[in-house]
């Protein structure tokens, strides 16, 4: 039986369900074409902000028997050092190209946001999720207000898909969710980073410079896992899943729960560049054996039975 893989983010098609998620190689136009020949269905850019950030000092990573903790601190070029890399990225991909971005007000973000479309964008992620840096990220992922102003005011600013990745760390995500979607948002991505942190015994010291990062990886993804079903039973739009997604299994378990597409970071570093094309396969075998036509057809269907 023949399966389609191909699925609809808002307006944004992919050939198949996989991501690249923000944060992992997202750097350069030649690595995202690497990414995308791999077998990604749609690569994200690394977190963009207003200004150039150099992120933290090392020790920025530490291995956890169960994934990574990180604390890189959003380093990054700025919009206007990062433009031509969009605009050499979209020359070079044959897939979506979805530039993240973030800031520290909804004018910075809303900036970003209509300087990455004019690059050629083909969707924007806001990052209200970044568990390690203040003042940005999950604190206004956090706020109901603060969120739905900087959704609605990117919303009204670009014509490009706007996706709004937002972070576990938070008592309803759902709620959350349902926040965004209302001041606009095509599409949720969740999950970002757990909040964590490591401590070496001899030192007697937290390990990263910035004390607390977050966890990413097989850890999470039972609560990421959580998140997409609970958002999925809130609201009426594409969900992305992230976190943990290491194999076939693991994206199918997102799929079932609501997702229509998945995010892969950390597992580029266990299992390989080419885990995307792998996942994909066996979501593609999977679908064949339970008797389905596209995989679009098993998204949610875990709610269902």
């Amino acid at each position: 039986m023949k399966v389609s893989l191909s699925v609809d983010l808002g307006r944004l098609r992919l050939a198949n369900p996989t991501m690249l998620a923000s944060g992992v190689l997202g750097y350069s136009a030649a690595m995202m074409q690497k990414i995308a020949e791999c077998g990604a269905g749609a690569v994200v850019t690394k977190s963009i902000g207003p200004k150039p950030r150099k992120g933290y000092s090392n020790p920025t990573v530490v291995q956890t028997s169960s994934g990574l903790v990180n604390a890189l601190g959003l380093p990054n070029p700025g919009i206007d050092g990062f433009i031509e890399e969009i605009k050499e990225a979209k020359k070079l991909l044959d897939v979506p190209l979805v530039t993240s971005v973030y800031g520290y007000t909804p004018e910075e973000y809303t900036a970003v946001a209509k300087k990455a479309a004019a690059a050629g964008a083909d969707a924007l992620e806001i990052n209200v999720s970044c568990s390690h840096v203040k003042e940005t990220g999950s604190e206004i992922g956090q706020n109901p207000e603060t969120l739905q102003e900087v959704v609605s005011k990117v919303k009204a600013a670009v014509s490009r898909p706007v996706f709004v990745k937002l972070s576990p760390n938070v008592t309803d995500i759902a709620v959350i969710a349902e926040v965004a979607v209302n001041a606009g948002a095509d599409a949720i991505t969740a999950t970002n980073t757990v909040k964590a942190m490591a401590i070496d015994i001899e030192t007697c010291m937290p390990i990263l410079s910035n004390k607390v990062g977050g966890l990413s990886g097989p850890a999470i993804k039972p609560v990421a896992v959580r998140c997409v079903y609970d958002i999925y039973e809130k609201v009426k739009v594409p969900i992305i899943g992230c976190g943990g997604v290491a194999e076939w299994q693991d994206a199918v378990e997102f799929i079932l729960a609501g997702a229509s597409a998945v995010q892969i970071g950390t597992a580029i570093a266990t299992r390989g560049l080419n885990v995307f094309r792998r996942i994909a396969r066996g979501i593609e075998a999977y679908v064949a054996r339970k008797g389905f036509e596209s995989v679009s057809d098993i998204v949610g269907l875990s709610h269902h039975k």
